[in-house]
């Protein structure tokens, strides 16, 4: 400093400054760089991987897929602390030492899955096992009127060649919607590839019998659901929605009239519309014959069956009595209306997500001689959790 003070002192005393007055402008700038140069020195500016100097981006990390700049010294991750490091004045680096998600904490005792979702912006995970694209399934989830925001997709696709076709239309569809303006993007999209073809391959009916084939197909559905459910069930997640590919129609409020019951399983109650072959109007009729409350006689014949047999409602030789939620539907009656019951379906199902975190699944095995969706509503059930049904709310299946 004691030289510097020399240099600019002869500097003001020169013949040069009386020649060169614009040289009395210039000193206190050249006097400010020097001193800003001695005490608050920048370092030059860091490059990232890609050749972008860093500071374009907050989290340059996350283009790099590293946690830390492993060329520069700025950027070495810090002694463990959560205390911002700044410079009051010059501030060269970014926002946090610790990377963003570094630890995360989730309290999951505050997380709400309440009747009022979406004034709360309550996380609901769309889950969908993708045996085909279906334009209709997609233009209906465009429909609904739920926040995207807080809307998160997850599909799981078979590894056939027909998958293969579903996921080229799915994600051309995805791509559409998620390059669109901010405010109609998904918060978040999931795609996933079984390493077999999965649910897609299913026996020859003439190679089992038909209780084999149906327990067969359906271990195969219910280990596809809880990969995928395992795979993308965040700690954000408040509600789940199991929606099949196949339904093709549903009111745009669907999300916001099934959370307001505010129940822990609830079923939506599935039609299918169809043409009618002697009148030639249209018509609706009862599609989905899994939502039903347990019988006497179905308990009884669970009795005297084998560990790993099962019961499958609907087939020839087997009569359980049970009461088929699709029967309780009233043309006239309350869309609101509940019943409770003891076997679901997955077509139109929404849950709680604590239902799932607690454990309750879908069993690809004989659970009280109940099998995927079924034996998930008698898990849920063991669990302590009530299953309901909405029998006058109707959705609908696309026509086979």
């Amino acid at each position: 400093m004691v030289s510097l003070k020399k240099k600019m002192t002869s500097l003001f005393r020169s013949r040069s400054l009386r020649k060169h007055p614009w040289l009395v402008i210039l000193s206190p700038i050249v006097i400010l760089y020097l001193i800003y140069f001695c005490f608050f020195k920048i370092d030059p500016p860091t490059w990232g991987l890609d050749g972008k100097p860093i500071d374009d981006y907050k989290f340059a990390y996350e283009r790099e897929n590293t946690f830390y700049f492993p060329f520069t010294n700025k950027f070495k991750m810090p002694k463990y602390s959560y205390k911002k490091k700044t410079n009051w004045l010059f501030n060269d680096r970014a926002e946090d030492t610790i990377p963003e998600g570094h630890i995360a904490h989730y309290d999951l005792n505050k997380l709400q899955s309440s009747a009022n979702a979406a004034e709360n912006k309550e996380h609901v995970l769309i889950l969908t096992p993708l045996k085909s694209f279906e334009q209709g399934y997609w233009d209906n989830l465009l429909k609904l009127s739920y926040p995207r925001d807080a809307i998160e997709l997850g599909f799981i696709i078979p590894r056939t060649k027909k998958g293969d076709h579903s996921l080229k239309k799915l994600e051309s569809a995805i791509k559409k919607v998620q390059t669109a303006k901010q405010g109609d993007k998904f918060s978040k999209i999931t795609i996933l590839r079984q390493n077999s073809k999965g649910f897609e391959t299913v026996p020859e009916k003439k190679e089992v019998s038909e209780i084999e084939y149906e327990k067969q197909i359906r271990a195969e559905m219910a280990l596809a659901r809880n990969e995928l459910l395992a795979s993308t069930l965040g700690p954000q997640t408040a509600w789940i929605l199991w929606l099949d590919s196949d339904i093709v129609e549903t009111p745009p409020s669907l999300i916001q009239d099934m959370t307001h019951h505010d129940k822990p399983v609830l079923a939506a109650n599935v039609y299918e519309r169809y043409k009618d072959r002697e009148s030639g109007e249209l018509s609706i009729r009862p599609y989905d014959f899994r939502n039903w409350i347990e019988s006497t006689e179905a308990l009884q014949l669970a009795s005297g069956m084998q560990e790993d047999e099962i019961i499958v409602e609907g087939l020839a030789g087997i009569s359980t009595n049970r009461q088929l939620m699709t029967h309780f539907y009233q043309q006239d009656g309350s869309p609101s209306s509940e019943i409770s019951l003891d076997g679901v379906g997955a077509s139109c199902l929404l849950v709680k997500s604590e239902v799932h975190r607690d454990g309750a699944m879908f069993p690809n095995f004989p659970f009280y001689h109940l099998i995927e969706s079924e034996g998930f509503a008698k898990m849920a059930k063991r669990l302590t959790y009530e299953v309901y049904g909405l029998p006058n709310y109707l959705v609908y299946h696309q026509q086979d």
